[in-house]
């Protein structure tokens, strides 16, 4: 817990001579620990000064940002209208069913999080989902819980 402190310094440190620090600096904390710690958020605000309201607000404003831990692998199911007109809602809620939990929840074992976004930028292979790094598309819901069956195995 020290040592996490310490990291909020240094990385505070970076950019405190910088016009608009606060989104780096999230941005960095969140980057060393996969979501931003309490405890992080609230060092930042004593070494920069900014209020805590302020960094809460930045951060639950962007949708990049998280304040909660999230499994090892993010699924990420695109809404945008290509992937919704094409079954978006049915291949989330396949998912959602599979892994027992809600949209925006991790499962037990940390190793999926369940996300919506907005557009994914493969409307040609709609309807799409994000494994980490790797589409997955044309997708069916019984396709889409293939692709998370194999990808535990």
């Amino acid at each position: 817990m020290q040592a996490e402190l310490k990291e909020v310094d240094r990385i505070y440190k970076r950019y405190k001579d910088s016009k608009g620090p606060l989104i780096p600096v999230l941005q960095e904390i969140q980057a060393k620990y996969g979501y931003l710690p309490q405890n992080a958020l609230e060092r930042f605000s004593e070494v920069s000064g900014i209020t805590p309201s302020e960094i809460y607000g930045v951060a639950t404003f962007y949708s990049q940002f998280r304040l909660k831990p999230v499994g090892r692998n993010i699924i990420k199911v695109c809404f945008g209208t290509a992937c919704h007109v094409s079954g978006a809602e049915l291949i989330a809620e396949a998912l959602s069913n599979e892994l027992n939990i809600a949209i925006g929840e991790t499962t037990g074992d940390n190793k999926f999080t369940l996300e919506t976004v907005a557009c994914l930028g493969c409307c040609s292979l709609a309807p799409v989902i994000m494994i980490n790094d790797t589409a997955y598309g044309n997708l069916t819901p019984d396709k889409a819980v293939k692709v998370i069956r194999e990808f535990i195995e």
